[in-house]
């Protein structure tokens, strides 16, 4: 039983080692989603005006560079930790528009349904309070799956093309922050 107990706390301890912890904000180094086990890319704290969120980037093999993240094959997580209250209609039109900004013509048109799709659906929320996670989850079989506080909101979002949308508003040649960028791409910490 001694034994038993002792290497419970070990593995307890080997789990906690590896958190990585933003703003006290807490995140596993890995995670399962699906059947695929993914790492932590890169994470940061995006600042306008203030600290808003901080945010993680789960990949199942490390990358360093926006196209290869883009080109990362399997499930993918952004996951969001806000640090300050936001309205479900400025953090729609703040995705929305970064999805727009960093997509040429042919892109915006091809998203255009999918974006209104997830802007509608996040603008619904009156008001996402600070504390609460916003998860973006890419899994190949069903599409993009976007939880707020543990829930998931409206219906998944197909297209791999509308994934890659979602991650260049932070990876994209016109970030939403160039430091949040490199930080997500593991080249610096916040």
């Amino acid at each position: 039983m001694k034994n038993l107990l002792l290497a419970a706390m070990a593995v307890l301890a080997v789990n906690f080692a590896h958190a990585i912890e933003l703003e006290g904000f807490k995140f596993d180094d890995k995670i399962k989603l699906g059947n695929a086990d993914l790492v932590v890319n890169g994470a940061g704290v995006r600042s306008k005006f203030g600290k808003r969120y901080v945010m993680v980037l789960y990949l199942p093999a490390k990358a360093t560079d926006t196209k290869a993240v883009l080109a990362t094959q399997g499930p993918k997580r952004v996951a969001i930790s806000l640090i300050k209250d936001v309205s479900g209609s400025t953090f729609a039109g703040a995705v929305s528009g970064g999805i727009n900004d960093n997509s040429s013509d042919a892109e915006k048109a091809a998203l255009k349904d999918r974006i209104k799709q997830l802007s509608d659906t996040v603008a619904a929320i009156d008001e996402i309070k600070a504390g609460t996670s916003i998860v973006f989850d890419w899994i190949p079989e069903k599409g993009t799956v976007l939880t707020i506080g543990g829930q998931m909101k409206g219906k998944e979002i197909p297209g791999e093309d509308f994934y890659a949308g979602l991650l260049k508003v932070w990876l994209g040649e016109d970030p939403a922050q160039n430091d949040l960028k490199q930080a997500l791409l593991g080249k610096a910490s916040q």
